[in-house]
């Protein structure tokens, strides 16, 4: 209840009644009557108790904002989990795709010198120009997996 609220953060904010009823202007009996529940404060009076306790009035008189916001920061947590975990599921694939490239890339590379060692240079040349297809195919296919 308000009157609950208002003793507590009196208490934690080491106010008196009197003092407490000074910053808000009133008496210190009216300060009673709210924290005994037998009088509520008005709308003007529930904004200068909030300033004087350092809280909002949703919290003043009971909203729990903090569950809100551990709803949402719960969900923005879920969200969160939901998107490294597909992330991680494609990034394996990636990061597979990545050392097949490299991997049929080293065997071009070696098939290209032993043509160039052999004198086949025209095989050589193939293999080059293949090797690079592949390597601009790999490397776009990366970047569109990266965006």
């Amino acid at each position: 209840m308000l009157g609950e609220i208002i003793l507590k953060l009196r208490k934690q904010n080491g106010l008196s009644q009197e003092q407490l009823g000074e910053q808000v202007k009133v008496t210190r009996q009216t300060i009673s009557n709210w924290e005994l529940n037998e009088t509520t404060p008005n709308l003007e009076q529930l904004k200068l108790l909030s300033k004087a306790l350092n809280i909002s009035i949703d919290e003043l008189i009971g909203n729990k904002l903090e569950s809100k916001v551990e709803l949402n920061n719960n969900k923005f947590k879920n969200d969160n989990k939901e998107i490294v975990n597909n992330i991680s599921k494609s990034n394996k694939f990636a990061v597979f795709i990545l050392f097949l490239d490299i991997l049929i890339s080293i065997i071009w590379g070696i098939a290209t010198v032993v043509c160039i060692i052999e004198n086949m240079h025209i095989m050589a040349m193939v293999n080059l120009v293949l090797c690079s297809i592949w390597g601009i195919i790999g490397v776009i296919w990366h970047l569109k997996k990266i965006k």
